[in-house]
């Protein structure tokens, strides 16, 4: 059922009906500043295998996380560096995705992450005032695998049909494209993963040259990373980029495949 979420004066009872879906562990869809994503409780399995389920993919690419604000960031990560941490305090909320180490002792199953948590913080008021009561989200793109990212409640629901307990309506998406993905695990400087909302002079700007890797450089640590069983995942579009453009914040029409909140 789609609940209309675009006036804060009147969307608490579809708010309501999004807090109490996703307490029962069902799926969600709720609007962002990128594209439509949707959603479960990231601390409930069951939850997030069946947004994987909706999305038509497997553990292997599994579901960035959305959180209310840069606070939630020390109870999710550990060893965040400090150019990480400049670039969340300029971009957040909006559209930039954060991977970094995630706490060894959470009790979540996002997939093979191998260790590690893609984080963001939407700049949307309605994801972000569910959020506020939800907690941290297991969140991708509000589409099946192979098709466009959806930019309104109607196109999500179109594609995912009875798979999601709740649609919110926020109305079109405000920026309709992906999120910047920036890896953030390596203690010698930061990856670009995917290019999006957020430029790599607006990166540069905060955290200067010297803070990202050389493509070399990059390669390298990704197999540093992977033989060590702190890399990333595999990107959602299927090469080795950690947690790839498939998702609520990948490009409308990134290169053929999906896109992620």
């Amino acid at each position: 059922m789609i609940y209309p979420c675009s006036d804060p004066s009147a969307w608490g009872p579809s708010l309501d009906a999004a807090v109490h879906a996703v307490q029962r562990g069902e799926v969600v869809v709720l609007p962002t500043d990128t594209v439509y994503g949707v959603a479960a409780d990231a601390f409930a399995p069951d939850g997030v295998t069946a947004v994987l389920a909706a999305k038509g993919r497997g553990r292997q690419m599994p579901p960035p996380v959305l959180i209310p604000d840069i606070r939630t960031v020390d109870g999710l990560a550990r060893e965040v560096p400090p150019y990480a941490r400049a670039l969340m305090e300029r971009f957040w909320p909006g559209p930039l995705t954060v991977i970094v180490l995630a706490q060894p002792s959470l009790a979540w199953d996002l997939g093979d992450t191998h260790g590690t948590v893609a984080l963001r913080v939407p700049d949307h008021p309605a994801a972000r005032a569910l959020l506020s009561r939800t907690g941290p989200l297991a969140v991708t793109s509000a589409n099946r695998t192979g098709h466009p990212a959806a930019t309104t409640a109607a196109d999500a629901q179109e594609q995912l049909g009875a798979a999601v307990a709740v649609y919110l309506d926020g109305g079109p998406s405000p920026l309709g494209e992906a999120s910047t993905i920036v890896d953030a695990t390596n203690p010698a400087g930061l990856r670009i993963v995917r290019d999006g909302g957020v430029s790599l002079a607006d990166i540069v700007e905060v955290v200067g040259e010297d803070a990202l890797l050389k493509p070399d450089s990059a390669e390298a640590d990704a197999d540093t990373h992977a033989d060590s069983g702190a890399d990333s995942t595999p990107a959602s579009d299927g090469s080795d980029a950690p947690y790839g453009p498939d998702g609520p914040d990948a490009p409308a029409a990134d290169r053929g495949e999906e896109p992620r909140p």
